[in-house]
C-alpha cells in the first residue's frame, strides 16, 4: 500500500514483477512490516531498496447485516437525495433568477423518491440471491520485507538495534593498560 501525495512528482509505473533480494524479516501483520520499514527509514537506510511482499493472499468477506425492505428503502432514499441535491444546486447556480432555491428542495425530494423506488425494485428482483450486506478484503497471512543482497546485513543490524559504529570491531593492536 503506498500513500502517494497529490503533489508528489510522477514516477514511472513499475512492471508487475516480484522483487529480487533476500528476505530480511517476516511479520504477521502489515502494520508490523511497515513499522520495521519506518525504523530503517529513520536510520537513513536506502528504503528504495526494500519491498513488502504479502504471502498467501485470502479473500475475506465480513457480513455486516441483514437486508430488509426498510434498510434498502432508506439507503436508496439517501443516495437519491444526494443526487437530487447535486442537480438542485446546479439548477440554482445556473438559474437566470435568484429565486430558484425551492428547486433545490424539490430536487432533493424527487431524488429521494426515485432512489427509494429504484432501491426497492432492485432488492425485490435480487432478494433470493443476496439478503445481507458485507465488506470484502484481500489480506495476506504473512508479510516479508525483501532487501537487496548487498544491504541485508546492514538492515539486519539496524533492525536488531546495532548501529554501524557498534559493528566495527575494537582495535586489536591497541595497547592494553598493564596496571
Amino acid at each position: 500500500m503506498s500513500n502517494q501525495s497529490l503533489f508528489s512528482r510522477r514516477r514511472p509505473v513499475l512492471p508487475p514483477v516480484l522483487p529480487r533480494g533476500e528476505v530480511l524479516a517476516t511479520y504477521g501483520t502489515y502494520a508490523d512490516a511497515q513499522a520495521a520499514v519506518d525504523t530503517l527509514a529513520k536510520a537513513d537506510f536506502p528504503v528504495k531498496q526494500l519491498s513488502i511482499v504479502g504471502n498467501d493472499l485470502k479473500s475475506v468477506e465480513r457480513v455486516t447485516g441483514k437486508l430488509t425492505y426498510g434498510r434498502v428503502a432508506l439507503a436508496g432514499a439517501a443516495s437519491g437525495a444526494w443526487l437530487g441535491i447535486f442537480f438542485g444546486i446546479l439548477f440554482f447556480l445556473f438559474s437566470p433568477t435568484g429565486s430558484s432555491l425551492p428547486f433545490v428542495f424539490a430536487a432533493l425530494i424527487m431524488g429521494a423518491g426515485f432512489g427509494m423506488l429504484l432501491g426497492i425494485a432492485s432488492y425485490a428482483i435480487n432478494r433470493r440471491r443476496r439478503d445481507f450486506t458485507s465488506t470484502m478484503q484481500v489480506i495476506a497471512t504473512s508479510y516479508q520485507i525483501i532487501v537487496d543482497v548487498e544491504l541485508v546485513n546492514r538492515a539486519r543490524n539496524l533492525l536488531g538495534g546495532i548501529s554501524n559504529e557498534a559493528e566495527a570491531p575494537a582495535n586489536p593492536e591497541a595497547p592494553v593498560n598493564p596496571e
